[in-house]
C-alpha cells in the first residue's frame, strides 16, 4: 500500500468509502453485516486506514454497521470519516443532535476527518447561513479535540466552492470533489482542483471511477490503453490518471464486494503515474465518451441575450449534458433547485431566437423539451 502524507500523518492512498457497502437482496437500507465485517478485515490486513461513510449512505445503516466493524479494532488503528448531512435542507438547525447521534452509531469518542457534506447550489445559502450555527460548532468540537481534521465535500460548480472558500476557507484542510479523468474537464475538475490548489488544501477523490462507468471502455478505447500499457487493466488507469495529479492525498472507493477491493488494492500497491503520452490518450477517450451523449455548447452566451425569458441557457445545456451522460442521478435536479421556477429548463417557449444566433446550431428548444421529459422520468 502506498501511503500519502497529510500535516502529521500517514494516509492509506486508496480509502474504503463506505455507500456502496453488499447489500441484502437488493435493498441499499440491508447491509450485509457479515460481508462488510469481511471487507474491513481485508482492508486492515493490508494497509488501508481510511475509512469514509456518512449520516445518509445505505439509509443511515452506514454508519452503524461500520462503526460496529471498526469497533473491533484499536482506536490508534484507523482514521475515521463521516459528514453533517447538509444535503437535506431540513437538517440545518440539527448540527448539534445529528453529530452526537454520529459519535454514537460510529462508537468513537471522536471523528478524525469530519465534512460539511455537500456544498451545492442548493444549499450554499443554508450553509452561510450564521443562524444555523453549523460552522461554529463544528469549530467548536474541533476546538474540544471531538474533530480532528475539519473539511468539505462538494458537488457544486467551481462558483459554489469560491463562495463556501471565502467563508471558510482558512479552516479547511481538505476537500472531497468528484475526480476523474471523464470529470476532468465534463464537471470542470480541473478547475476544483486548481481553486484549492490556491488554498493551500488537498484534494480528497470521490467517484474515482464514475459509479463504475470507468471500470470497462469500449473496446477501441481498451485497446488503445493496452497498447501503452499492456499488463495495466482497464479500470487501474483511473486510479493511476489520480496518482498523477500531486495535489491529490486520498482516493475514497465505495468497494461494494471483496473482488473490487483486492483488484483497487492490488493497484495501490505502487504509483504508476502517466506520462503526457498516456494523460493525452486517456482524456481523448473521455471527449469521446461524452461527446456520444451531449451537445456541443462552448458556453459563448450569444444565446443569451436573445432568450425573452431571460434563462442562463449555457448553464442548463451543461446540467443537460451530465444528466443525459449519467443518465439519471442527483446532480442536475439537485442544482436546479437553487434556480427560480421561472428560469428553469420547463419555462422555454420554444421561440427558437437564441438558435438563430447559436454558432453550434443547436436546436435549444427540441434540448429543453427533452431535459423536461428527462427530469420527470
Amino acid at each position: 500500500m502506498v501511503y500519502r502524507e497529510f500535516q502529521d500523518l500517514k494516509l492509506s492512498g486508496l480509502g474504503m468509502g463506505a455507500m456502496r457497502l453488499p447489500v441484502v437482496e437488493g435493498d441499499d437500507g440491508k447491509i450485509d453485516q457479515q460481508k462488510a465485517f469481511e471487507m474491513v478485515d481485508y482492508a486492515m490486513a493490508h494497509g488501508i486506514n481510511y475509512y469514509d461513510t456518512a449520516w445518509g449512505y445505505h439509509g443511515g445503516n452506514s454508519e452503524l454497521v461500520m462503526g460496529k466493524a471498526l469497533a473491533r479494532y484499536p482506536r490508534e488503528k484507523f482514521y475515521l470519516a463521516t459528514k453533517f448531512p447538509g444535503y437535506d435542507l431540513s437538517n440545518m438547525d440539527k448540527v448539534k443532535e445529528i453529530f452526537e447521534k454520529q459519535l454514537e452509531k460510529c462508537q468513537v469518542e471522536y471523528f478524525d476527518f469530519y465534512l460539511f457534506h455537500n456544498a451545492c447550489e442548493m444549499n450554499i445559502d443554508a450553509y452561510l447561513d450564521e443562524k444555523y450555527g453549523i460552522y461554529q460548532y463544528l469549530m467548536e468540537q474541533k476546538k474540544a479535540g471531538r474533530i480532528r481534521h475539519l473539511g468539505f465535500s462538494a458537488h457544486g460548480s467551481v462558483e459554489v466552492m469560491k463562495r463556501f472558500l471565502e467563508a471558510y476557507g482558512k479552516d479547511m484542510e481538505f476537500c472531497q470533489i468528484q475526480l476523474n479523468y471523464l470529470d476532468w474537464t465534463f464537471q470542470d475538475a480541473r478547475g476544483k482542483v486548481e481553486l484549492l490548489k490556491q488554498y493551500g488544501i488537498p484534494v480528497w477523490v470521490m467517484e474515482p471511477v464514475r459509479g463504475g462507468r470507468l471500470v470497462s471502455l469500449a473496446a477501441a478505447d481498451e485497446e488503445k490503453l493496452h497498447a501503452l500499457r499492456p499488463d495495466e487493466k482497464t479500470v487501474a488507469w483511473a486510479f493511476r490518471f489520480l496518482q498523477t495529479i500531486p495535489e491529490v492525498k486520498m482516493v475514497l472507493s465505495g468497494m461494494s464486494n471483496m473482488e473490487q477491493m483486492q483488484e483497487n488494492i492490488r493497484t495501490f500497491e505502487e504509483d504508476r503515474p502517466l506520462n503526457k503520452e498516456e494523460m493525452d490518450t486517456l482524456l481523448s477517450i473521455a471527449d469521446g465518451m461524452t461527446k456520444k451523449t451531449t451537445v456541443p455548447c462552448t458556453a459563448c452566451h450569444y444565446c443569451v441575450s436573445h432568450c425573452p425569458q431571460g434563462l442562463d441557457i449555457p448553464s442548463l445545456l451543461a446540467l443537460y449534458n451530465e444528466h443525459s451522460f449519467t443518465q439519471g442521478g442527483f446532480i442536475a435536479p439537485m442544482a436546479l433547485s437553487a434556480v427560480p421556477e421561472d428560469k428553469r429548463p420547463n419555462a422555454c417557449i420554444g421561440c427558437r431566437s437564441c438558435e438563430a444566433v447559436c454558432p453550434q446550431q443547436i436546436k435549444v428548444s427540441e434540448v429543453m423539451t427533452d431535459f423536461v421529459s428527462k427530469l420527470e422520468g
